[in-house]
């Protein structure tokens, strides 16, 4: 009798405790302000330096800003492409004595649509090569800035066709890793490595060190992809949806998968788990983070007879120069 009498009072310390629970109120996710003239900003200022280090570093502004010229047209092919796909926060950073890159984020990624965006960079530009030294063939030539239009065709097919070449992170390499070997398969992670491992190569060949930038990025993101693996699974155990867009993510889910990453990824070791629910002075960080791990769809909307398709497209670029009896002796220096 006395054990039965103690059963209210201990239902009532029970209830008290639920209701205490539901009484936290969980602040909603984190939000990026806005920042799309900032975007601009950045990318004017990437220009300026582009402009700035290549001025000390080309022997000709004239040849400088020529070379800036064609890869602002091969960007601009890659942007504009981007745009008609419906990409979101789109912007083009200038990498200085590297080149430049057009970024964009989608969540449905479609093969087909990945291959237009990135033979929209060089196709143009090899086109518009093309049309400059047929036109000097034919006696139609011209000077701009004092250099002839077949230098000028030859700068803008020579360009492109390295863009061209099956190695990654160029667009070749790209077509290569997300149209043939479908990015998340082993394969994939094979031809990332031997890209880095020949662009280590090519760094120490030429002798060009700034290129080493790539090869170390490609292994710090391969590397990195396990680590996100053992977080993704965590994430899974928790029965965590993450098959929808950020926007779309509860509030509750975020503050879960924070804490998950605050306990796995060493960048945020410094930074309290909730609750309570404070903000991070890194929590823009955390944010895109959570982004990233929301699952990416790769549509395959590319048939057998498409991938040959674009092969043939991809392989008439690459003889271009060959097609138009140019003069290759350029590619001697890189033989190993």
């Amino acid at each position: 009798m006395d054990n039965f009498s103690e059963l209210p009072g201990e239902m009532k310390n029970e209830e008290a405790a639920s209701s205490s629970e539901d009484a936290i109120i969980i602040p909603p996710k984190y939000q990026k302000p806005e920042e799309k003239q900032n975007i601009w900003l950045r990318s004017f200022i990437s220009l300026a330096a582009y402009l700035v280090i290549g001025y000390y570093i080309f022997p000709s502004y004239k040849i400088l800003l020529l070379i800036t010229a064609i890869v602002m047209i091969h960007e601009l092919g890659h942007f504009i492409a981007m745009k008609c796909y419906r990409y979101n926060e789109l912007g083009i950073f200038f990498i200085p004595l590297l080149g430049a890159y057009v970024s964009g984020s989608k969540r449905e990624v479609s093969q087909l649509q990945s291959a237009v965006i990135l033979l929209a960079g060089p196709l143009p530009g090899i086109i518009i090569g093309a049309a400059l030294l047929i036109a000097d063939q034919q006696g139609f030539g011209t000077y701009l800035l004092d250099v002839s239009s077949s230098r000028i065709g030859f700068l803008f097919i020579i360009l492109n066709l390295i863009n061209l070449f099956p190695i990654y992170p160029l667009d070749g390499g790209q077509l290569l890793n997300r149209v043939f070997l479908e990015e998340e398969s082993a394969w994939s992670k094979v031809f990332v490595f031997l890209s880095a491992a020949f662009l280590c190569l090519l760094a120490i060949k030429l002798p060009f060190y700034p290129l080493l930038l790539f090869p170390t990025m490609m292994l710090l993101r391969l590397a990195g992809e396990k680590k996100v693996g053992h977080i993704e699974k965590r994430i899974e155990a928790e029965n965590i949806n993450t098959d929808l867009e950020y926007e779309e993510l509860p509030d509750a889910d975020y503050w879960k998968i924070r804490n998950i990453l605050i306990e796995e990824h060493p960048a945020f070791k410094d930074v309290a788990p909730s609750p309570p629910y404070e903000y991070s002075h890194k929590e823009e960080k955390i944010m895109t983070m959570v982004q990233s791990l929301l699952h990416r769809h790769l549509i395959q909307d590319v048939s057998v007879a498409g991938k040959i398709f674009i092969f043939l497209i991809w392989a008439a670029a690459i003889a271009s120069p060959w097609l138009l009896h140019m003069d290759m002796s350029f590619f001697n220096r890189f033989r190993f």
